[in-house]
């Protein structure tokens, strides 16, 4: 086991020692009271919930005033903020890539654009599509958030938003003239894909209801799936399925609905997700036979079969299905007769965890993953299955196909190793690279990535993935961040990010745990971090942390935690459990009041991962591990900087507002607790390279000045 060096004393008992800072802004306590089942919660801040009242208002803008104030002062910042910009503008970025007809189409970051645009690439060469900038104003910049080519490549409906709300409004652009037709579909926030109809003569689109008389409008209830018709009026769409839609198919109001389609079906196929819950619904029903709220809908599919994904080819159904395979196995099931209980495994249950799959014309495509490595594999519809060798030990990032080819394209990358863009030849069974990806030109040479399993508080292994300098010095010296997630059954994948670099650059050290709740071992191991096993989540990345300390890598005074969005849960149980662990940490837009969370706009569907309060035994468990109801006065809690986007329509500002008021009251350690507030940003999600950029070398400079690195240490 390592012991402290007084390298690594010294760093514990004098670091960051500089001028006190001046008091953050006051927060009123305005206390309301609930009564949970005979346990009566006092919420000092209930008030914040009301984000329109000029009290929130004012209350944010001081804080974020107090945070930059706060952030000027370190004085390593600018530095740090120039070596990210340089990282972030080295390497090309190109993701969603989708092939329709003779055209691909894909998003690219460039060196020296702050966005993603849209482009396509077919027998003339690659041309620029939409760029978003020409949307934007001085007061909000305009994203990509997702969009959808007509099957012939000669349309794209496109979904774009201000200022990271990801509130969709959807337009069609005309690849032969450039010209945008006339159609606008707003409240369409909830689409990635359209089902277009074979003919390319419409689609089938999720759509949110308008606002009500007041004016408030839903941003992930409520919706249904509409058909549009090209060449007709926006008004004149009906909706097929959905809320509200059919009073013989009632619907919760988190439920969300889609309408696929495939070159030679006879099927419409609805999509319904239960919220966030893994299993999902499926029905479907004759083409020929739509005939709006009236379509005769067959249900094939419920939520006691934990199917969590389907690809529809012809009249057949593939299914990724969990009942009593927690690593997935895959199904065929033919709709001439729809009975699941008739469906034929094509690929059964065994070590490896499916993940995804894509259709091609010669046989499916199949991303599994074991051991944190992923695996392509290819299922012919007539022959036997078999694993395509890959040049990259990491993640298959994407796997894009098209009915009317063979073969498929794939995005691969590690954690040290670019990314690539391979295409498969069906015949040889061999992958060429397809130069629509050059390799990054940022240099991870000198580093490696670990996987290493961690013994966590009740025995079980969880596996960590480690970035650090070859031949590592474990002197308990290195700056080191660590990380955790574990929600939804989302598998922390690896990920080429190369402003990494900047940070192992200062001796640091990366650390990302993979916590129970995510899905690297399948639907057991998001089951073991789900509602009532919520708090191995934290437990699991404490875990991680104390590994990294005992094994040398760093020490308590050099060591910060991160968790953004469900990870706001995983980070705050983290440093209300083990505050002496930690010199910092970030929470990022995350969540930190369960109690409260059902009641936001993203509330209902969080339901079905966090639970609710109005059963008991589910409250419990929330109160239990709400990071706002964990804190406690007079304790030593480390320092934190909590950040937030203004327009965040997934985790609403006042949530990181509570947070940061309660640990400024709480905390008796003297150590700053910030709030940084990002006016034009919402949950991450269309973020430009510049906000994304700004915000990490905030957070990395905090953490760097807390952990008393000379070049970041404010002068008295």
């Amino acid at each position: 086991m390592f012991r402290p060096t007084l390298l690594a004393l010294a760093l514990a008992t004098g670091a960051a020692q500089a001028a006190p800072l001046a008091a953050p802004p006051a927060t009123p306590a305005r206390a309301v009271v609930d009564d949970y089942f005979g346990t009566k919660i006092s919420d000092p801040y209930r008030w914040m919930e009301d984000m329109k009242s000029a009290d929130f208002r004012d209350w944010l803008k001081a804080q974020a005033v107090y945070a930059d104030g706060v952030l000027a002062t370190i004085p390593g910042r600018a530095a740090l903020k120039q070596r990210l910009t340089e990282l972030a503008d080295a390497s090309i970025s190109v993701s969603g890539v989708e092939q329709a007809a003779d055209r691909l189409f894909y998003l690219k970051t460039e060196p020296g654009r702050n966005g993603r645009r849209l482009y396509v690439r077919d027998a003339q060469g690659e041309r620029l599509l939409l760029d978003p900038d020409t949307l934007g104003s001085a007061e909000a910049h305009v994203a990509i958030d997702w969009y959808s080519p007509s099957p012939d490549g000669r349309l794209v409906a496109v979904g774009v938003s201000a200022g990271g709300s990801e509130d969709s409004e959807m337009r069609l652009l005309d690849l032969k003239t450039g010209q945008w037709l006339p159609e606008r579909i707003d409240g369409a926030g909830l689409n990635h894909q359209n089902g277009w109809l074979p003919d390319g003569s419409g689609f089938f689109y999720n759509r949110l209801p308008p606002a009500d008389a007041n004016g408030v409008r839903e941003r992930y209830n409520k919706s249904a799936a509409w058909l549009h018709k090209l060449g007709t009026p926006v008004s004149a769409d009906q909706p097929l399925f959905g809320y509200g839609v059919n009073p013989a198919l009632p619907f919760d109001i988190a439920d969300i609905f889609y309408i696929k389609t495939a070159p030679g079906s006879h099927h419409a196929l609805v999509e319904v997700l239960h919220g966030d819950a893994v299993e999902h619904s499926y029905y479907i029903a004759p083409l020929k036979a739509l005939a709006g709220a009236k379509t005769p809908w067959q249900r094939i599919v419920g939520p006691a079969d934990k199917v969590a994904d389907a690809w529809l080819h012809g009249d057949t159904l593939y299914l990724k299905s969990n009942l009593n395979a927690p690593r997935g196995q895959l199904l065929a099931l033919d709709l001439k007769k729809p009975t699941l209980a008739r469906a034929k495994v094509v690929l059964p249950h065994g070590a490896a965890v499916l993940r995804e799959a894509a259709i091609a014309q010669d046989a499916l495509y199949v991303r599994a993953s074991e051991g944190g490595v992923d695996k392509l594999l290819r299922l012919p519809f007539k022959g036997k299955l078999s694993e395509v060798a890959l040049p990259i030990k990491g993640s298959l990032r994407e796997l894009v196909t098209a009915e009317d080819r063979k073969g498929v394209l794939v995005r691969l990358e590690g954690w040290v190793e670019s990314p690539r863009m391979f295409a498969l030849d069906a015949k040889t069974g061999q992958l060429s690279d397809t130069g629509l990806l050059p390799p990054s030109k940022v240099d991870f040479s000198a580093y490696e990535a670990k996987r290493i399993m961690v013994k966590s508080h009740d025995g079980v292994e969880v596996p960590m993935s480690l970035l650090a300098a070859k031949g590592i010095k474990l002197d308990g010296s290195h700056p080191t961040i660590v990380s955790g997630y574990g929600a939804y059954g989302i598998v922390q994948e690896a990920r080429f990010t190369p402003n990494r670099l900047a940070w192992l650059e200062k001796d640091g050290v990366m650390a990302i745990c993979h916590v129970r709740g995510g899905g690297e071992f399948g639907e057991e191991w998001h089951r073991a971090g789900y509602i009532q096993t919520k708090a191995n989540t934290a437990k699991d990345l404490v875990a991680c942390a104390d590994y990294l300390v005992q094994q040398g890598y760093t020490s308590p005074a050099r060591l910060a935690g991160t968790g953004g969005s469900a990870g706001g849960i995983t980070i705050g149980g983290a440093i209300t459990a083990r505050p002496e662990l930690f010199a910092a940490a970030q929470s990022a837009v995350g969540v930190s009041d369960m109690l409260r969370m059902e009641f936001t706009p993203n509330g209902p569907p969080n339901i079905a991962e966090f639970g609710t309060v109005t059963k008991e035994a589910d409250f419990r468990a929330m109160l239990s591990n709400s990071p706002y109801h964990r804190i406690k006065d007079g304790v030593a809690y480390p320092a934190v900087i909590v950040t937030t986007g203004a327009n965040d329509p997934r985790v609403d500002a006042w949530m990181p507002g509570k947070l940061a008021a309660r640990l400024q009251v709480a905390s008796s350690s003297g150590k700053p607790v910030i709030l940084r507030v990002d006016y034009d940003g919402g949950h991450g999600m269309g973020s430009t390279k510049a906000q994304q950029v700004a915000e990490s070398a905030d957070v990395w400079s905090f953490f760097l000045w807390r952990m008393g690195v000379p070049a970041f240490q404010p002068q008295p």
